[in-house]
């Protein structure tokens, strides 16, 4: 199987929703499909975690989780992982020679 470039989502729980599909609950991970590890690193199986290979993780640093979700805890590192794309964009800054 080959690794996929877009990230789904390793969780610590799973609930059925009403359409008898399974959804993540708990600590969500970011992981790609292929991998036996999450974005930031810790194992699938010895963290005990669930693949979901059919939900996307889609979630941002503004997203505000209430009592009534099934999701507990998002990963922060995994967050950065997937948030921080900028590795192809140019740096806002420039070098300059030292002053004389």
């Amino acid at each position: 199987m080959r690794a996929s470039s877009r990230p789904a989502v390793a969780a610590s729980g799973e609930e059925v929703g009403p359409d008898g599909v399974r959804e993540p609950g708990g600590e969500v991970h970011a992981w790609l499909p292929g991998q036996n590890q999450t974005v930031c690193g810790l194992p699938l199986s010895r963290a005990r975690l669930r693949r979901f290979p059919h939900v996307p993780f889609g979630y941002s640093s503004t997203d505000v989780l209430t009592d009534a979700d099934p999701i507990g805890r998002i990963c922060p590192r995994c967050l950065a992982a997937t948030e921080g794309r900028r590795r192809d964009e140019k740096h806002g800054w420039v070098r300059h020679a030292p002053r004389p």
